[in-house]
């Protein structure tokens, strides 16, 4: 515990105010019997009332409660859980099976709901989507790296739209892209670039039926998309694209908002790369994504597109 003889002349009374130094150190107020983290909400105390500590165990020791405002004792847990998910992480990564989240919360010696919100708060995502996308990845890449006799087979059929031409592509596993462009050969080439490997061919009788099924949801975006996708991305990208598929129609997030909703802030501009990395227009609606200021900014298939979809969706909304 620290208090000199003018506490005003410490670096850290000039920091008493701010949130980025609440790792730093921890404060204590006399009067009332309670430390606090630095920024924390309360009124500010009078100099010599304050007492400075470098962690929270200190200024317990020395008697004082924590503030129920800041929460200062979380700062010491931070690390552990920081810990603990990533041993999860790893344990769900060496497991045969997917974890159920019973066996979860039972490896690491906590609640099942405790877990759960946990595990969020940290990773952006459940347990069990970690997992899926982390087995997503790793076949991905498995298949990346082994050399293959065979190529995949993708079927594509190209329609027009009031957006121009619409490719619809689909594997084994669903529709893996759709593409919005005012020339067929220009959507076929786009197709190979984004699947090099791939042996393109054109959809049989019956792939019609998927096709229209798109078109008819690009007209009405009230309408509600019940084909399977096939969505391949890195574990941030599948984030960004599944904040973006709970935007509601008719609304618009901004890309910092959806930065902070998948618990990264900083990553604005990782988030936009990921929207224009996106395959499967409108179905992952990244066209609901617009800069801070409200302006359309950049959109894969075209600004123009991307004021319809907003204005469509908005007059549904309205109707």
């Amino acid at each position: 515990m620290t208090k000199p003889a003018d506490i005003t002349t410490d670096p850290r009374w000039q920091q008493l105010s701010s949130a980025s130094a609440n790792d730093q150190f921890i404060y204590a107020v006399i009067t009332t019997g309670v430390y606090c983290r630095p920024g924390c909400p309360s009124r500010q105390p009078k100099p010599d009332n304050v007492r400075f500590f470098d962690n929270a165990l200190q200024a317990e020791a020395a008697g004082f409660r924590p503030c129920k405002r800041c929460r200062p004792q979380d700062t010491r847990s931070d690390q552990q859980n920081a810990e603990r998910i990533t041993r999860l992480c790893r344990y769900i990564e060496a497991a045969e099976q997917e974890p159920t989240l019973a066996e979860l919360a039972n490896y690491a010696g906590i609640s099942a709901y405790h877990l759960q919100r946990l595990f969020k708060s940290t990773t952006g995502l459940s347990p069990k989507a970690y997992a899926k996308a982390y087995r997503q990845q790793q076949s991905a890449h498995q298949l990346s790296q082994r050399k293959r006799n065979t190529t995949i087979t993708i079927q594509f059929a190209i329609g027009k739209s009031s957006l121009g031409k619409v490719l619809v592509a689909h594997n084994e596993k669903g529709v893996c892209a759709i593409l919005l462009d005012d020339d067929a050969e220009a959507l076929r080439a786009d197709l190979q670039h984004r699947f090099p490997k791939a042996s393109l061919i054109q959809g049989a009788a019956d792939f019609e039926e998927k096709l229209q099924t798109v078109i008819q949801f690009i007209e009405s975006p009230t309408l509600i998309f019940n084909l399977p996708l096939d969505i391949h991305g890195t574990v941030f990208q599948q984030q960004v694209w599944d904040a973006l598929q709970k935007i509601p129609p008719g609304e618009t997030r901004s890309y910092a908002e959806i930065a902070t909703l998948i618990n990264s802030p900083k990553a604005v501009r990782a988030v936009a790369g990921a929207c224009a990395a996106n395959h499967l227009a409108v179905a992952i609606p990244c066209h609901r994504v617009v800069r801070s200021d409200g302006d359309l900014s950049g959109y894969r298939w075209g600004i123009a597109r991307k004021k319809i979809l907003l204005e469509r969706e908005l007059l549904s909304k309205k109707t």
